[in-house]
């Protein structure tokens, strides 16, 4: 109560929902299998693209414990583990389709996790 004898009511601000970090997972995504590719092709002996933004669109094989393996490197970017069946069993013709498929599922789990509809 104030000194008038009203109640004064305490406002306080709902906290405030972080956006999903949809660019910089998608960076983290994107070097690392341009990175984990082109290691595979040197040891293996075959020629890439030589600029990553080439390797991403160019018909590679990207095989799916890899994009396991990279999916992980993005879980202290969203602050939580991901389940391994947003990585699809046989893998994807390019990094640019894994991508596509990988990265909208992360944002659903990271959306389930923090109660954001979709």
């Amino acid at each position: 109560m104030n000194q008038t004898g009203a109640s004064v009511a305490t406002l306080t601000k709902a906290p405030a929902k972080t956006a999903f970090p949809k660019a910089a997972v998608e960076k983290a995504l994107i070097e690392g299998l341009v990175d984990a590719i082109a290691a595979e092709a040197a040891i293996r002996g075959y020629v890439v693209p030589p600029t990553p933004a080439a390797l991403v669109k160019a018909a590679v094989h990207v095989d799916s414990l890899l994009t396991v393996d990279i999916v992980c490197t993005v879980e202290p970017i969203i602050g939580m583990k991901l389940p391994q069946h947003v990585v699809k069993t046989g893998g994807y013709a390019s990094i640019e389709a894994a991508i596509a498929h990988v990265l909208p599922r992360i944002e659903r789990q990271w959306n389930k996790k923090h109660g954001v509809e979709p």
